[in-house]
């Protein structure tokens, strides 16, 4: 069954639509897309002819917005009601997109869940007057919740440096020119966000592995930053090296890599 544009006569969407948003795929029922009446997709899809939507060089239709958020958007046309991970950054963005897509509900939830995590997080006003027998150790912490996602990310990095002829001189560094990114898809795209450069392997589900990701900057630290703030811990790492000029009589050139991995 398809849906007949009123108006419109023999232009009909399919029951199974394929959209491209932001550069990530989507397959997803019609009923779903058009699930919230006065919507913006409600509209395209249901008051608009197929041929008036843009599309891209496959013949998706084409939504030129952030697509790794769009999946929250499409969770809540399925269900009406909103499930987003723990840790999650990105709400006031989300609800960016709430507004841009019409669901007035989806960001009035996310409004009021913003409200309630900055008072949450907001430090009491005597704290400073609590003395270090008073202060909760971390053993008195409340723990991850067992329901959130767990699993491994591995971090990677090449790098390589110059040692000179003279024992006395300092070894020079060369700058780490990539950061790669190995995991699930969809839980690293909830650490790392918009500074995950998927290029590489762009159309790859939510639900599956990659080892070709890579980050936007090139500061390791900036990385284990977000891991931890993620509820993440390194649970090993490991390194080789490699000399590619063993003349004693020229500089040598060392290159490594390294790996560390994190679990939650």
């Amino acid at each position: 069954m398809a849906l007949t544009v009123p108006g419109t006569q023999g232009s009909t969407y399919p029951d199974i639509v394929e959209l491209n948003v932001g550069g990530q795929v989507y397959v997803t029922r019609l009923d779903t897309l058009t699930a919230v009446p006065d919507s913006l997709l409600w509209a395209k899809f249901s008051q608009s002819s197929p041929e008036d939507l843009p599309k891209d060089s496959k013949g998706r239709f084409f939504f030129d917005r952030d697509g790794f958020l769009f999946r929250y958007i499409l969770d809540y046309l399925r269900d009406s009601e909103l499930f987003l991970p723990e840790f999650f950054k990105e709400r006031r963005r989300l609800q960016k997109e709430a507004d841009f897509f019409r669901l007035p509900e989806l960001s009035r939830q996310l409004g009021e869940e913003d409200s309630s995590l900055a008072e949450d997080s907001a430090e009491p006003e005597d704290a400073e007057l609590l003395s270090p027998a008073t202060t909760p150790s971390s053993s008195d912490r409340t723990p991850r919740s067992p329901g959130s996602t767990s699993g491994y990310i591995t971090v990677g990095y090449r790098g390589s440096y110059t040692v000179g002829r003279d024992i006395q001189a300092d070894a020079k560094f060369r700058r780490v020119a990539r950061i790669t990114v190995c995991g699930k898809i969809a839980l690293t795209k909830e650490v790392f966000g918009d500074t995950l450069n998927e290029s590489r392997d762009p159309d790859r589900p939510p639900d599956k592995y990659t080892s070709r990701y890579y980050l936007k900057y090139n500061f390791l630290e900036q990385a284990f930053d977000r891991l931890a703030q993620a509820g993440f811990h390194m649970a090993a790492c490991s390194s080789t090296g490699t000399c590619a000029n063993n003349d004693p009589g020229e500089d040598r050139m060392w290159t490594s890599y390294t790996e560390y991995v994190f679990c939650r």
